[in-house]
């Protein structure tokens, strides 16, 4: 069975390019691919005349449109039972009185069941088809949340949270203990036979990690090919620590370990030098921006322009609970603050921090077209899986959210394609989103 949804369609191809369907169609088969996309429906049947015999037509509405589904590139799914809480706190002291406090409950399996059942519900609720999800040191709370993750259909990257030093006594693993337990996950999440749901290699960050830890988690990824996730210069207190212990830059200490290739993804890099700006570059390592959580605990206001115009990957997270809402639409109006606020220190000839510097008068705010892209084909790509989502291109699976305006207000005037998706980034909610797909296949909605 074929179903063609014939509308408006919106998607980006580049961080640039921005394509859309005013009177468009995209066609998706029975085992959830795209199969036909653009502006002339007619000429696509007839060259497909087959097609007609086993077809199901979606009209739209001229309120409704399609786009690619959200992605979330740095999430911390346990944290969600602790969101909005602690955020007056810097990054550092808030994770010794909440974060670390909370992950150890996760021994505790019918509480992670519980969380964990919520969050992948909440996520999908706000239109996230596929997210990055840390853990937490647990393997067995952990595949709780990968099998929650298939049970729900979102595609999902899931790690086992690593970390071995520099953490409290109550939550801190043996070295051996976690690599024996990473490997484990990793076959673990084989055995679910899901290809929406992988493991991703998922050091805490350098600072509670040993040299040999972090040698041992990259020679894991290397051997198995698999996504690595972990967070880089968020803070700079964070910085200074590693950079003490470990003699080298932040980006420095993770590729001395093998852990910057181009399936890994580092949450933040608020404060990245340039020569690490480089080095990500060359490894093709991406970056997930987290302009919520940097704001809420600020750690600072990361240039995105800056690390794209050098070609580094970025794409949105929502780094809940250092950020305050699960909905990437949420991260996507945060980035677009933030580029005004840098904007305006760059032009005025200061910085954050109020330190004299040269003006930029060359600084271009980010669009929100642009964040459109982060927020979906740039977070595809930032975690290596581009080549099966992000946008709407004939091959690719069809992950999407069927859009409406109207559901809450009706405009009071009909709206052009670019109006239709101005409405939703700048006012709209959960609630807009009538459908959520995933592979094709509606995916599960609890409410």
């Amino acid at each position: 069975m074929t179903t063609a949804y014939l509308g408006t369609i919106v998607h980006t191809k580049s961080f640039g390019e921005f394509e859309s369907f005013e009177n468009g169609f995209l066609a998706v088969d029975s085992s959830g691919k795209i199969i036909g996309v653009g502006k002339d429906y007619q000429e696509w049947i007839s060259r497909n005349p087959g097609k007609k015999t086993d077809l199901t037509e979606v009209t739209l509405s001229d309120y409704q449109f399609l786009m690619p589904g959200f992605v979330d590139c740095h999430i911390h799914a346990p944290q969600y039972a602790q969101i909005g809480l602690g955020l007056d706190m810097p990054l550092l002291d808030w994770l010794n009185t909440y974060t670390f406090p909370l992950e150890a409950k996760f021994s505790d399996q019918k509480y992670a069941q519980q969380v964990y059942e919520n969050v992948v519900s909440a996520t999908l609720r706000s239109g996230t088809t596929l997210a990055s999800y840390f853990a937490t040191n647990n393997l067995e709370s952990t595949l709780i949340l990968a099998r929650e993750a298939v049970r729900q259909g979102q595609r999902a990257l899931i790690g086992k949270v690593c970390s071995n030093c520099n953490s409290p006594d109550y939550y801190v693993e043996e070295t051996e203990h976690s690599i024996c337990a990473t490997i484990s996950f990793v076959e673990e999440i084989k055995k679910l036979g899901s290809p929406l749901v992988l493991p991703t290699i998922t050091p805490r960050f350098a600072l509670s990690c040993s040299k040999e830890l972090l040698k041992e988690l990259g020679d894991i990824a290397k051997r198995f090919d698999l996504h690595i996730q972990s967070h880089i210069s968020e803070n700079l207190a964070e910085i200074e620590v590693v950079k003490d212990i470990f003699k080298t830059s932040y980006a420095g200490a993770y590729d001395e370990a093998g852990l910057l290739t181009n399936k890994t993804v580092m949450a933040h890099g608020v404060h990245l030098e340039d020569d690490e700006v480089e080095l990500l570059k060359t490894r093709g390592t991406s970056v997930a921006h987290c302009p919520a959580s940097n704001t809420m605990l600020s750690s600072g206001l990361c240039d995105v322009q800056r690390l794209i115009n050098a070609g580094v990957t970025v794409g949105l997270g929502t780094d809940v609970s250092g950020g305050n809402s699960v909905s990437i639409q949420d991260a996507l109006l945060r980035s677009l603050d933030v580029s005004k606020h840098l904007d305006f220190f760059k032009k005025q000839n200061i910085r954050g921090s109020g330190e004299a510097k040269t003006p930029d008068p060359t600084y271009v705010q980010l669009k929100y077209k642009q964040a459109l892209y982060l927020a979906t084909l740039g977070g595809a790509k930032a975690l290596s899986l581009d080549h099966l989502t992000g946008n709407f291109v004939v091959g690719k699976e069809f992950d999407a959210l069927l859009i409406d305006v109207s559901v809450v207000d009706r405009p009071a005037r009909p709206l052009n394609v670019d109006e239709l998706l101005e409405k939703f980034i700048y006012t709209g909610s959960d609630r807009n989103i009538l459908e959520v797909f995933v592979a094709g296949k509606r995916a599960k909605k609890e409410q």
